[in-house]
């Protein structure tokens, strides 16, 4: 486990891949409804966000795909690692969504999992589009010509 910007902000899982695959239009953070053994797991840094995504089914948002790994010691009372788990938002923030993602094609990609101040675990969602090849290359070239820089910057 890594600790985020903030000081009070404990990382978990991060999913670099969105970054990359996607351009993140807006950020917004989600509860996340979690047994027991899940959040026992997660303070043990046991997680992977890299093919996850939310979708609405039924009026609420789920996170799909998010492996979470089993905890040994609750063997029998344990939770599968790749079930859905409901996201918790407020109803006002789930109406935007719904029509932003349903017209314009946008989907929802969790950027990372972390433990908030008061130990809560939460999801921090991005609205994206995707990236087409091209977009990827274009992104590449502008880093490494911004690495460039800041090493002609360093030598002269």
């Amino acid at each position: 486990m890594s600790k985020g910007k903030e000081s009070s902000r404990v990382t978990v899982a991060l999913n670099r891949k969105a970054r990359h695959d996607y351009f993140i239009e807006d950020k917004l953070e989600a509860g996340i409804m979690l047994t027991g053994s899940e959040v026992k797991s997660l303070r043990e840094g046991k997680a992977s966000i890299g093919e996850a995504f939310a979708e609405e089914i039924g009026g609420d948002f789920w996170l799909i795909n998010a492996h979470i790994s089993e905890y040994a010691p609750a063997s029998r009372f344990g939770h599968q690692p790749k079930r859905q788990r409901k996201l918790l938002m407020r109803r006002r923030e789930m109406e935007k969504l719904q029509g932003v993602v349903s017209e314009k094609g946008m989907t929802l990609v969790p950027l990372s999992i972390y433990f908030n101040e008061r130990g809560i675990a939460k999801v921090e969602l991005g609205l994206a589009k995707g990236k087409k090849m091209y977009d990827k290359r274009e992104t590449e070239k502008a880093r490494d010509w911004q690495r460039e820089k800041e090493r002609l910057l360093r030598k002269g």
